[in-house]
């Protein structure tokens, strides 16, 4: 009798789109849209606090939970928004936000409960579901009132008695959204109803447009204790590359995080996070700065791809901004996608690999914009062929 096939708990994840738009960005020389990275770094003095770190003898494993000046730090960045979290014992330093979300549900997840997620999600998020052995339940946003918008009431409904958390972004990675106080105050309600932990991944916390609010779900009534709250330093100040993220949350979900966290990567990034801890304190003027400038680069784009046909849906926050392909013509945005860069020099993101029900989305592509004024200008210049 033949033995049956070892299946993978992650076939279906052998590598992410980023990866593939970007190789296929660098080898046709296209002008990468796709990845969400800026090209220009942060603040000259953190990178100097980084230095300083580096050759000051922070080199080698720093304390399990995160070094205690960076903790400290986080834990007066969350008291912006009147949250309180004792550096020893409910903050947690992570290898960035993906891995302190891949954590979480390791440590608060098992077979058997469900997961619900928002889609279009980031693609880790199926990945480390998957990967916790839970099952992911997906509501969609849906277009409403000129944005994407989060239906509530599809997400009670999405509650069984297996369900066990949900994962939240917001400001949300693709399509530029964030929850409004209305649909915060109803997710509030439904984790407190169904005794649900809310794992709530907030790395563009600070990069908001408009009159836009970014608003922990943590501060409504009764989420606190049940709210586990993930960002990072690499969105806020352009260090996408030193993965340096952190877990807030009470003494033993963070317990519980920490101890799947310790056996993944144990420790990371022992000379980085005296420079963080850094630009939390003192580079929030920086990060205005950023943020004042990130609304012009979306403004600039947005402008940019309606003069060349595309249908543009607002963004109210992160790097991105989505449009509608159907104008053009088109009618797969993922087909466009993959010709982009060929054709016309560009590589973009196609919405549908973000989601469970891919036609939903199929005419959505997704671009960043937080490149450089002279990138997004060529950018431009070339996707105007399309119709050229």
């Amino acid at each position: 009798m033949r033995e049956p096939a070892l299946v993978p708990r992650l076939q279906p994840f052998t590598s992410t789109i980023f990866a593939e738009m970007t190789a296929l960005a660098t080898s046709t020389g296209a002008v990468n849209l796709g990845q969400g990275f800026p090209d220009t770094d942060g603040p000259a003095a953190m990178l100097d606090a980084a230095k300083d770190a580096l050759f000051g003898g922070a080199n080698q494993y720093p304390p399990g939970p995160g070094r205690p000046e960076l903790r400290k730090a986080i834990s007066a960045h969350r008291a912006r928004y009147g949250l309180d979290y004792d550096p020893d014992g409910e903050i947690l330093v992570t290898a960035g936000a993906t891995e302190a979300i891949a954590a979480s549900l390791l440590a608060l997840t098992q077979p058997g409960d469900e997961v619900i997620v928002i889609e279009p999600y980031y693609d880790s998020y199926a990945a480390a579901v998957a990967l916790a052995g839970a099952t992911r339940r997906v509501v969609s946003l849906v277009e409403r009132d000129g944005r994407f918008a989060l239906d509530t009431e599809a997400v009670r409904a999405a509650v069984t008695p297996k369900t066990r958390a949900i994962l939240v972004n917001s400001p949300h990675n693709p399509t530029g959204t964030v929850f409004t106080p209305a649909e915060l105050t109803a997710l509030a309600a439904i984790c407190v109803d169904h005794d649900l932990i809310a794992i709530t991944d907030e790395v563009y916390e600070h990069l908001v447009f408009d009159d836009a609010e970014h608003l922990p779900l943590a501060t409504f009534p009764g989420m606190r204790e049940r709210t586990v709250g993930i960002s990072s330093a690499g969105k806020t100040f352009n260090c996408t590359g030193w993965k340096i993220g952190w877990v807030c949350s009470t003494p033993e979900l963070v317990a519980a995080v920490k101890a799947a966290k310790q056996f993944i990567t144990f420790v990371s990034g022992g000379p980085l996070q005296p420079a963080v801890a850094y630009a939390l304190e003192y580079e929030l003027e920086w990060v205005e700065q950023l943020r004042r400038s990130l609304a012009a680069k979306r403004d600039r784009l947005a402008a940019g791809l309606a003069e060349a046909g595309f249908a543009v849906r607002p963004s109210a926050g992160t790097y991105f901004i989505c449009a509608d392909v159907r104008p053009l013509g088109f009618t797969d945005a993922a087909e466009l996608a993959w010709q982009l860069p060929e054709r016309v020099g560009v590589a973009a993101v196609p919405v549908k690999v973000f989601t469970d029900h891919p036609d939903e989305w199929r005419h959505v592509l997704r671009f960043a914009f937080c490149k450089r004024d002279e990138v997004l200008d060529e950018a431009i210049v070339r996707l105007h062929k399309l119709v050229g």
